[in-house]
């Protein structure tokens, strides 16, 4: 009988990703629902092949990427806010005042292009879409609310949640270690459990609603049903 598996066997060739020209279609889907990105599933000799993948990019929307990057940038203005010129720059850029905004100290332009919320095109500062959700989130009304996990995916890392205060009939998917991390409730004892997230519950959709600083909601106190004590 001959045999199958000699030195001459190859591993049949994966199939191309049909949105990038730099992956496979099974790492893009690794990387679209890791937070380590394409990047972080290949060898070294690899990584830069695929460092700039835009399917698992944070600024393609709903990457688990973008995910972090719209949590984190989220907190960021909320929490340890820019410095009044840092912002003031990055207002200049969404009026469209990019002469004014080039005058600017350099300094400023990298402090942005750091976090993210600025880029340089064609040699003047522009902002992006990160450099967005800050202002919005600047400018949001944010609170406590109470959230119910209604469902799990254990293998893309998401959790699907019920945010009445936002839309009752709709629900969004956020990040399942994020959820774990910030409320410390077991996995196992999630589904279905109603906890308290900060939400900008005014948001125009899904993509524009984050949820943040997820917590064990409170024990209620009981509904009285009638009568005296």
């Amino acid at each position: 009988m001959d045999e199958q598996f000699g030195p001459e066997y190859l591993r049949p060739a994966q199939p191309d990703c049909p949105r990038c020209d730099c992956c496979t279609a099974v790492l893009c889907e690794k990387g679209r629902n890791s937070v380590l990105r394409c990047g972080g599933h290949v060898s070294d000799g690899l990584r830069d092949t695929v460092r700039g993948c835009p399917c698992s990019a944070e600024t393609t929307k709903r990457t688990a990427a973008w995910r972090v990057a719209q949590v984190r940038v989220t907190r960021l203005a909320r929490e340890l806010p820019l410095g009044l010129e840092a912002e003031g720059l990055l207002r200049l850029l969404v009026d469209g005042k990019t002469g004014e905004a080039a005058e600017k100290p350099d300094e400023l332009v990298t402090e942005l292009k750091l976090r993210g919320l600025a880029q340089v095109v064609h040699g003047m500062p522009a902002i992006t879409a990160l450099g967005h959700t800050y202002l919005h989130a600047r400018a949001d009304v944010r609170g406590w609310t109470a959230v119910q996990i209604t469902d799990i995916d254990k293998q893309a890392r998401t959790a699907t949640v019920a945010v009445p205060s936002w839309r009752p009939d709709e629900q969004v998917t956020v990040l399942l270690d994020q959820v774990l991390s910030d409320s410390q409730v077991d996995i196992d004892s999630l589904h279905g459990r109603w906890l308290v997230a900060e939400a900008n519950s005014l948001a125009e959709d899904a993509d524009r609603l984050v949820l943040t600083q997820f917590r064990v909601s409170p024990p209620m106190p009981p509904i009285r049903t009638g009568g005296t004590e």
